[in-house]
């Protein structure tokens, strides 16, 4: 896993829905799913532990900018948490294709600076993948090291996890690395167990979440 993406860093890349035929479970009727909604463009103010002002809403088109000046604020450790690879920069087709979501099967939420600042920019991004055939939505998260501590992360998995369940989606899943233990724990916390480790990356856990389980609860 250290030698590649995974599926939301390279989005040409599907490696998990065919193993979930497993599960035997089938997708709602299409007209009971819930069809994707515009969010408050404007999202939902929240306070930093320094007393800062940031937004947190969904990723907009326009976020190119934003995004790679967040990308170049994190350090080589956390993107490759985040991407299970290394990526020295976020090259702007990339970025261009993290902002422009397919509105059918993509989400994502960021941590952004609110509206008026000279040039803003984006702290942490929840997004997920679903795939249309399975309904398994494959998720990602990274915050910046300053805004860590603080439950942004748990937040911004709230959010993705209510946005994933409203589309349809039957699970969530994602690859985390074992010596990333902040991620584990808060996957931990909400409820993920963990599946197995990817053959041939020992050092790669994958984590599950049952959202049809998770909902009763």
């Amino acid at each position: 896993m250290l030698t590649r993406m995974n599926t939301l860093a390279n989005p040409q890349a599907r490696t998990y829905a065919a193993s979930l035929g497993r599960s035997g479970r089938r997708p709602p009727s299409r007209h009971l799913r819930a069809r994707p909604t515009a969010h408050a463009p404007h999202g939902e103010s929240v306070t930093t532990r320094n007393g800062d002002e940031l937004v947190l809403r969904s990723i907009h088109p326009d976020d190119v900018d934003a995004l790679q000046r967040g990308f170049a604020h994190l350090t080589p450790e956390e993107v490759r948490m985040r991407f299970l690879h290394p990526l020295t920069e976020l090259p702007e087709p990339l970025a261009q294709r993290l902002c422009n979501l397919d509105a059918e099967t993509e989400l994502a939420f960021v941590l952004a600076d609110p509206p008026g600042v000279r040039e803003p920019e984006i702290h942490a991004v929840s997004r997920a993948h679903i795939d249309p055939v399975t309904l398994a939505a494959e998720f990602a998260l990274v915050v910046q090291g300053r805004y860590k501590g603080q439950g942004f992360g748990t937040l911004l998995m709230q959010r993705l996890i209510a946005a994933c369940r409203a589309r349809g989606a039957l699970e969530m899943w994602g690859d985390v690395l074992l010596e990333n233990g902040a991620m584990l724990e808060l996957c931990h916390d909400l409820g993920f167990s963990r599946q197995s480790h990817l053959r041939g990356d020992p050092g790669v856990v994958r984590v599950t979440l049952d959202l049809c389980e998770s909902a009763i609860k």
